[in-house]
Formats: C-alpha cells, structure tokens, sequence
C-alpha cells in the first residue's frame, strides 16, 4: 500500500437509503416497534468500509435543507421526489448519536447537498497531497475523479468497486471525467428532476460527447444534427445549460478540511455497545467490536495453537479462551479502557448465579424423577445428535422449574440403554397434570416420537407465544433472551464449532458443558414464559394461542412424521421430458436472437434483447447499470415478442426442473421413504403456514407442466387414495361476510357462481349472458380488490384499457358499496390503532400506516385490507385441521392427514373409510368457523395429488 494518506468521505444519505430498502421486503423491527431497517443497513455498509480499507483519515456528509443554489436557479429541482420514509427521519437521530459515540466527524452545512460537501473537501483534500475515496453508489460523483480522487461504489450482492480515471471513461465513454457534467446536463435525471434535452437518453448523450466534447459544443453545432432532434436540441438549448448546471458538484461550500479533525480515531466502544443494546442489535454489536480489533499473534498464542493440533481443537476456540486481543488504535480491547463483548451489560453464565447439574444414573436418577413428578410446570429441551428430528439421536434432556436452576439428564449412546431410560422418564412426558414448557416444541415432540413417546398434557411454546406477541419480529431463543432478559446465551458454536467438516456431534462435546449449554437453554425458556404468559393477556392473544397454535402443534407434528409417498421413477421420466423441452427452447431462442449467448445470464440476455434486438427504445435498467430481465419486465413484452416468451417458458421448466422435479427425490427420507416437509407456524405475519423442506405449497399449478409435478405425490400403497379438500373461494365468502355486502352475501347464499354473478351486475347483463372474457375480468376484479388492485394493475392482468378498468372498478364499488365502506373503515381501524385483526383475534401490526410517505402507507393500506381476510382464512382452516386430527384420533381411523396448502387439505385415505372421511372432513371444514356467508368444501379423489386436486 502506498504511504500517500487516505481520505475516506462517506454519503449518508446514499448509504441509509441504499440500507433502508435494502430490508424492505422484510424489515428489521425491534420488540418496541421501531424500524431499525436504516439504521443497521447504514451501519453495517460503514463498518465494511472501516474492515476493508482501515483509512487513515474518515468523515460522513450529509444534506440539510437541500441545495438552496439549485432551487433558486430551478424551482422544480428534486420537487417530484417522494417524501421521506418514516423509518429514515427516525434513523437519522441514531446515526447521529452512533457517529458521535465513534469520534466519526459529521460534515453538513445548511442550504447545501452533501455532494457538494463532498466535493469541496475532496479538492482541499487533494491540495494537501491525500487520496481521496467517495463511498457513495451515486454516478454523479463520477464527475469529481481525478488522479487522487476515486470513487468507491457499493455494489449489488456485497463488496465494492473504485472508479478511477480509466474507469469512468469507460463507463460514460468520456475522455475527461469533468464530461459527465455534461453527460448528466444532456440526458437530465428524473431522480434529481433535472430535465435535461427532450428525446436524448444514454446512447444519444454518449454519441454527442463523442462527436462535439460538451454541452456548449453541441449548441454551437446543430447545423450537423438532422430532423426533430435538431430541432429539439436548439429549442432547448438554455434548458440544456441549466441542466448542466443543475447537475454541476459545488466545490466552494464553506466547510474545511483539517487533517487531524479527521482522523479516524478510537471509539468510545461502551457507549455505542449501550446505543446498539437499546436498538437490539446484537450481531451488529460483535461485529462493531470486530471490526475495531485486530489479532496479533503472540508466542503465547503460537504455542496454544500447536497445542490445540494435538487435542483435535481449533487456533479459534484457542483463541476464545484467552489468546490476545488488540485494538485497531493499538491498545488492549480487554483493558477497562475498551472492553469487549465479554464484559457486556448483558448478562451471561458466567456472571450470572446459577445452579445447573448433571444427573447420574442410578438412585440418582430414580430421585430426579421422582422430584420431577411433583412439579406442576417444567420446561425441557431435548438435546440430539442432528437438525433432523427423523434421524437425530437423543444425547440428553434438560429440565427447569425454578429460575437459575436445572437438571442435564444424559442419554447412552447405546439404544437399548437409551430406551431403557425412557421408560423411566415416561411418566413425565405422558403426564396429564404437569404442565411442559419449551421452545420450538414441535422439534422435541417429533424426536420423542421416535421413542414412542407421546408428549400429553398442557404445552407452552415460548416460540409460539412471541409470534402472536410480535409477529415481524424474530423468534429465536437467543433473540428473546437477549431483548427480554437483557441475557446472551452460550452459542452453540462454542461448543461444536461452525458449519463443516470440523464439526463436532453433541455427543463429542464434554458432560460439563453439555450440561451448561443445555440447561441454561431450559432455563432461559423457562424466564421467557414467565414473561410471555403476561402479554399474550395484553395482547388478547391468549384464546388464540390455547386453543388454536397450541393444538395446531401437534397436529403439525403428527403431519410431518407422516410424511407423503413419492414416486421417484415419475420424476426421473419427467425430468428427461423436461430436459428435452428445455433443448429445444434453446434452439429458438438462439435462432431468434442469431446468435448462441448464455439465456441464464440477465447481462447477456440483457444485451441481446435491448442492444442487438433493440425490442424496446427506453429499456429499464438496475441500480447496478445492467439491463433489468426481471419477470415483471419481460411479462410485460412477452405478448408482443416470441422470444421473450420463449425465454420466461424456458426459465419456468428450467426452475421447475431443478426446483422440484430433480431436488424432491433427493429430499425422500431414507428411513421412511417418505418426503416430510416442515410447516412453520411462526414466519408468515398474517398467520398462515409456510413450508419448508421442501416447499410444497410452492409447487406451480398454474401451467401443464408445474401441474405434473404433482402426479408424483402417491398414496401409501394400493389399499389407499388420496382425497383433497378445498374450500371455495374462501377469502372472497370471508370479505362479503366481513363487510356485510348483501349482494354478495345473497349470491353464496344461492350458490351462484360468484364470478359470473360479479360480472352480471358491473356489465349489466343477465346472468345466463354473461361471456367468458366478462367472467375472467370479474374474477380478475373479486380477487383484486382484496389486494389493492389499481386501474394500472388490473389493466396489466386482462385485456382491458387503463381507462376500462378504471371504470370497471367504479362500477364494481358502486355494485357493492358496502365492501368500498368495509375496506375504508378497516383503514381508519389501522390508522387509529396501528394494527388490523382477524375474526380470531389475530394482530397484523402496520407501523407504516400513518407514514407521509405516499408509496409506503400505500402498500400498508393494502396490508389493512388483506390481512384480515388472509389471516381469517387461515385462522379456519387450522381449526378444521385441529378438529378433523381430533376426530380421525378418536375414530382410530387408519386414515391420515398429509398436507395443508393454503385452502386446501390433502389426506392418504384408506379405501374402506372413504365415505366416511369424507362426510367427517366436510363437515368439520365447513362448521370451523360460522360466518353469515356459507363455507364450502370442493372433494376430489384420485391415484395421485394431481387426480385428488
């Protein structure tokens, strides 16, 4: 590295909302409800930064009260720009704090952007003989380069990209960087809202800095350009001009650049430890530390790690046990002066009093039991050689009942020894009266199993019960103990290591610390449910966890070590199939195109579409430059270009092939010869069930061959079939009763098809008039009201205008008013109380929905609408499930539950029970829950899921 000084100047702004969208699909929301998405997005980019380069010199510029300059020069400068989000402003105040606690100067000055701050030092910067690194994704910087100034772009997927001379120039395809100035002033920026020339993009802008150097050679020359473009061109000359000033960095904004303010010096660690203690950030914590830290190694340590080769331990867990530790800034990170996560505010076992005990075999155990048995609530976690509750192995069972105390009951590895103890402990787990707590109960439940043992009695799953607590946050224990208990538990890492070949079996780990780690984790859960039993009664929750996802547990449970037969020789015939049919969509492709390329890579398929065929003249582009192939992109072309069609059907097959039809073999249990997915009660916010492992509520059923798929599913054997049942057209019957929409109401009630009596009312026809194409747009329309559906949106899914659907969905509410109040009311509900709930009970919490930011409250409006009735949905049909698995119980019916896929119940059979089941599931689906609209169940049966469905 060279000894030129580093200056390394970071956007804010660009960061935070760079991180801040970076979690949109899936925000990151503490146990206080606040949006902590932009401020780790921000954080973590900073501290990547800080890792990679360890600059000598840092600061962080922002904006405030935007570029008054550029306003008064251009009134309608960044005015179409959407409002803030809310989760951004709330940010800023943290990232001030954080900043300050780490010593790291803010920049800013009033009526100024922070490019031009930027821009400004960067040059003084450069006077005093400093390299200087812009850590912004914004292309305009790009004007700011010179042999000592570079950008320092974030890229899509990680890591970073420096943009020096040769690569701006290659970029924008200028000799001089200052040309993007006037490459920004051709093509204006809708972003900015510079407007730039009219009729000039990319390529145009490209081409006239090529052909006349800047803006003012370009007005100087229209003479050379032809048609409307010259003469829009000299009609907009002064716009252009303004443009290019618009897009011009200032480099004169009254700040100083002062060598040593900027130094990147030692953060006060506590105080941004108790700052990201407050917002719940725990890896951000210890990666916070990391990254202020550096190993040096020691003969001390050169020594612990020779010793660590010969007792099979790793230089890592060496380290974790003493090795020394320094800090970036050259003093010890151990000393009182910076110390580490190890002396944390938050608790752990070692500094917190505890009574955790191993017990032996013999009268020992005997007097564990019997001490157990007197107890009326006990948590337990069991403690297995592996994740998969099928195959895994029990190493020992953990039990709590008291806080700070518990008892580590280790299993031989031998199997006869092993049952030989369950027997013993059976009593426990077959008790009625004593009540059994713990976390993530279906894992333990599914491993018992395997004992023959039938977990009775009341359960609390502390997993469960944070989930209708807080549905959008995360639920694992460490997660909980840490912001609930203010306790980080052992990591199971310490004990076994990291993923891979080094691994350790629980088994290999010593019986102290097997004790240790597994009954701190009983513990822990054990504190939790205290804490949890409370506010499931704040929440009103209560009703809804005993009696609908308590049960559905282990209903659940008895569904997955079920499992469904799969035809393996099927698959293997229609992956050849597949194989084929994926050749020859090649072959077009290719022929289409004129050239052989690479279909699966969106840059090459991005080239050939929109540089060689040109198929569109404005094509849309990602954030990192590339031309965008995304699905929603190509769906939009594919009816007017074969060869996008051709190109979307070759990525179905493909994604089917590899997807299910190649990976579902691979997932068949060994020991049943069965595929066991694995229902999560606790991911989906609106309370429905997801599959995992394999997915198979995912399977396509909309195209011929996605339906194929499901022809491998097949009963257990010839004395068995397969039955599904559906229920129709539930969320639609769920919203006319919700809203109490008579029409609707009437036409369910009178068994109508819904669809065909929508479209008899909005087109004003009778109801044996009605087309198909009248249907399929009133279908397209019931469906989409309950998600929002806009003029835009409904004219992209059917044939008609945007002006047509607009009116069709006027008429559609004028039809049904009732449902337009319904779905206002349940939008004030939100507004006012910031949440929505089922007919059940169940919480949607929308903290976006009082947000100024028009497309943000949007789509939690939407949220407001639809999660009630996709969460009543779901609601009934764990009902039913609870209900029919009851039932079949009781009955000792030889026929079995498989699988739950969304509206839809798939069952195994057994051919002498048929009518019988059928009558039992029809009733009990369709008596789970009274609404004033009926619920109806469609059956079919067959050889296979795809006959059944």
């Amino acid at each position: 590295m060279s000894d030129q000084k580093r200056l390394f100047l970071v956007d804010a702004y660009a960061l935070i909302f760079r991180g801040y969208y970076a979690f949109i699909k899936n925000p990151r929301i503490n146990s206080k409800g606040e949006d902590t998405s932009a401020i780790m997005g921000f954080m973590n980019s900073l501290l990547d930064v800080i890792k990679r380069e360890r600059p000598d010199h840092l600061a962080v510029c922002f904006d405030k009260g935007g570029s008054a300059d550029r306003v008064e020069m251009y009134e309608a400068y960044k005015a179409n720009r959407d409002e803030t989000p809310e989760g951004i402003k709330t940010a800023i105040p943290y990232i001030y704090e954080i900043l300050k606690a780490m010593h790291i100067p803010i920049m800013v000055k009033e009526g100024y952007e922070a490019d031009d701050v930027i821009g400004t030092l960067s040059r003084q910067a450069e006077k005093e003989g400093y390299k200087t690194y812009m850590v912004t994704p914004d292309k305009d910087f790009a004007q700011l380069v010179t042999e000592n100034i570079f950008m320092y772009r974030p890229v899509f997927g990680g890591g970073y990209e420096t943009w020096g001379i040769p690569e701006v120039q290659k970029k924008f395809e200028v000799t001089d960087p200052m040309q993007v100035i006037d490459f920004l002033g051709m093509m204006g920026d809708s972003s900015d809202n510079i407007p730039g020339l009219p009729g000039v993009g990319e390529k145009t802008a490209k081409k006239f800095l090529a052909q006349f150097g800047s803006m003012e050679g370009l007005l100087a020359n229209t003479d050379q350009l032809k048609g409307k473009m010259k003469e829009k061109v000299e009609a907009n000359g002064e716009l252009g001009l303004l443009s290019k000033k618009l897009a011009t960095i200032m480099l004169d904004v009254p700040v100083e650049f002062n060598a040593k303010d900027f130094e990147l010096d030692h953060p006060d660690v506590e105080k941004v430890k108790e700052i990201f203690q407050n917002l719940e950030f725990r890896r951000l914590t210890d990666n916070f530390v990391k990254t202020f830290s550096v190993e040096t190694p020691t003969s001390n340590q050169t020594t612990k790690a020779s010793e660590a080769s010969e007792t099979n331990a790793t230089p890592k867990e060496v380290k974790s046990a003493g090795a020394g530790q320094f800090s970036l800034f050259g003093a010890d990170i151990n000393s009182a002066e910076a110390k580490t996560e190890n002396t944390s505010q938050r608790k752990t076992a070692e500094s917190n009093s505890h009574f955790y005990q191993s017990v032996a075999s013999g009268i020992a155990t005997k007097l564990f039991i019997k001490n157990l048995m007197s107890q009326t609530s006990v948590c337990f976690d069991t403690e297995t050689t592996g994740l998969n509750p099928l195959t895994a192995e029990l190493v020992g069972i953990a039990f709590s009942w008291e806080t700070g105390k518990g008892f580590y009951l280790p299993f031989p590895e031998d199997r006869t020894e092993a049952q030989e103890l369950i027997e013993q402990i059976r009593p426990f787990f077959e008790s009625e009266t004593i009540e059994k707590v713990g976390q993530n109960l279906k894992y333990d439940i599914k491993v018992l199993a395997k004992y023959n043992i039938d977990v009775k009695g009341k359960l609390f799953d502390t997993m469960l019960a944070h989930y209708l607590i807080n549905p959008d946050m995360r639920h694992n224990m460490d997660v909980l103990a840490e912001t609930y208990l203010n306790y980080t538990p052992i990591s199971i890492t310490e004990l076994i290591g990291k993923k891979g070949k080094n691994q350790l079996s629980m088994r290999d780990v010593p019986l102290e610390k097997q004790t240790e780690y597994a009954v701190e984790d009983a513990d822990i859960t054990l504190q939790l449910k205290e804490h949890f039993q409370n506010e499931l009664g704040e929440a009103n929750t209560q009703k809804l966890f005993d009696e609908i996802e308590i049960p559905l547990l282990r209903v659940l449970a008895a569904m997955e070590l079920e499992g469904i037969n799969l035809d393996k020789d099927f698959l293997n015939g229609l992956s050849e199939e597949l194989d084929r049919d994926i050749k020859t969509l090649e072959q077009k492709i290719y022929t289409e195109a004129g050239e052989e390329f690479n279909i699966a890579s969106p840059k090459q398929l991005g080239v050939i579409l929109f540089e060689k065929m040109k198929l569109v003249d404005k094509p849309k582009k990602t954030k990192t430059g590339q031309y965008s192939t995304a699905e929603d992109v190509l769906s939009y072309l594919a009816k007017d270009h074969e060869i996008i069609q051709n190109i979307l059907d070759f990525r179905g097959l493909s994604k089917l092939k590899s997807t299910y039809v190649d990976a579902l073999p691979t997932q068949v249990e060994e020991s049943t010869g069965r595929v066991h997915t694995d229902y999560m009660q606790t991911v989906a916010a609106t309370g429905r069930l997801s599959s995992n492992n394999p997915n198979l509520q995912n399977i396509p059923i909309r195209t011929e061959r996605g339906r194929q798929v499901r022809k491998a599913f097949i009963p257990r054997n010839e004395d068995y079939t397969l039955l599904a049942a559906d229920y129709s057209q539930i969320e639609l019957r769920i919203i006319a009763a919700l809203s109490k929409e008579e029409t609707m109401i009437s036409a369910f009630k009178n068994g109508e098809d819904i669809h065909a009596s929508t479209a008899s009312k909005v087109f004003n026809v009778p109801l044996e008039n009605v087309t198909r194409e009248q249907r399929s747009n009133a279908k397209t329309v019931n469906f989409g009201i309950i998600y929002g559906v806009s003029a835009f949106g409904l004219s992209n899914q059917t044939d008609l205008s945007r002006s047509e659907s607009k009116e069709l969905i006027d008429t559609y509410y004028a039809t049904y008013p009732k449902l337009r109040n319904y779905i206002s009311e349940q939008v004030d509900f939100a507004r006012d109380n910031g949440y929505v709930q089922t007919v059940l009970g169940r919480r949607r919490y929308l903290k976006d929905i009082n947000s100024r930011n028009a497309v943000v409250r949007g789509a939690a409006e939407r949220n407001a609408v639809n999660a009630p009735i996709q969460g009543s949905a779901a609601d009934i049909i764990k009902i039913a499930m609870i209900n029919i698995y009851n039932k079949l119980q009781e009955g000792q019916y030889k026929t079995k539950m498989l699988l739950q896929v969304h509206d839809e119940l798939v069952f195994d059979v057994h051919k002498s029970e048929i009518e019988s089941i059928k009558t039992l599931v029809k009733t009990e689906m369709e008596n789970a829950y009274k609404l004033d609209v009926p619920l109806d169940v469609d059956f079919d049966m067959g050889d296979n899921w795809l006959e059944a469905h």
